[in-house]
């Protein structure tokens, strides 16, 4: 299989169902940073239950709706980078991004979101690309800033999570505009 170099120690590959228990040992170091964010990181918590979590990927990558990539940091799983959505009908996908502690700060996200701009916006030639956050998660929206999004909106109390209710912001990228970022014209570094 292919992957994709992020840094000199790290790389972005394909997740797959048959990485399961990587997954899982992954998910089990990541997933206090990770719950709150992404919904099947409660989910994922036995074998079978991180083996459906790609499935479900595998899947929308079949359909053309969606992929999981990971981030490997010396060998060793650390985080990732997925199209929650893709439909290429519509020109729009979403981009969500999730790490363990051991990875951040190392701009590994970054990168890899970048390289799924990349993909998305010049070669598959989509229009506009999609990053969800909370409003509480700061991280997020630093990476989403960094790439040079726009914030479009949040949209207030919108999911809840261990019953709290959170507002979500919705940042963009449009093809022209990362054309441009890519070309030196917009930010690209952060």
């Amino acid at each position: 299989m292919y992957a994709v170099a992020l840094a000199e120690d790290a790389e972005l590959r394909p997740l797959e169902p048959w990485q399961a228990e990587e997954f899982l040992e992954h998910m089990d170091r990541a997933r206090a940073g990770v719950d709150p964010w992404i919904p099947w990181a409660t989910r994922s918590t036995d074998l079978e239950s991180a083996r459906a979590t790609l499935r479900k990927f595998a899947d929308k990558q079949a359909a053309d709706a969606g992929r999981i990539h990971g981030i490997w940091l010396d060998g060793t799983l650390v985080g990732g980078v997925m199209f929650v959505q893709f439909d290429a009908a519509a020109g729009v996908c979403e981009i969500g991004v999730w790490t363990e502690p051991a990875a951040q700060g190392r701009g590994l996200v970054t990168a890899a979101a970048r390289r799924l701009l990349d993909y998305a916006l010049l070669e598959r030639g989509l229009y506009r690309a999609e990053w969800w956050n909370s409003t509480v998660n700061l991280r997020s929206r630093a990476v989403a800033r960094r790439l040079g999004m726009t914030l479009d909106g949040t949209l207030r109390k919108h999911t809840e999570h261990l019953g709290v209710r959170l507002d979500l912001e919705i940042w963009s990228m449009l093809a022209p505009e990362w054309r441009a970022v890519r070309e030196g014209a917009g930010p690209t570094e952060g």
